[in-house]
């Protein structure tokens, strides 16, 4: 599976960045557990989804932060 990049997950609904976030941490699981066990092909695949969960948990954090910021208030 290749990156998103953060363009693209901006794009994304919120229900569709806690669905991806979810895949994300389970295909990471996965991983950890075959680097435990001694069978992981691609030890980089571990890097490249923890930084594609930041970014996921960063567009959320973004969208939660701009629903609560107050509409309309101008100085």
């Amino acid at each position: 599976m290749k990156t998103v990049k953060a363009g693209k997950i901006r794009e994304m609904a919120a229900v569709e960045l806690g669905k991806r976030a979810g895949e994300i941490r389970e295909e990471l699981f996965k991983l950890r557990f075959q680097q435990a066990t001694g069978q992981l092909e691609n030890p980089s695949r571990v890097r490249v989804l923890r930084r594609e969960l930041a970014r996921v948990l960063t567009v959320q954090q973004e969208q939660a932060a701009a629903a609560a910021k107050p509409a309309g208030k101008a100085g």
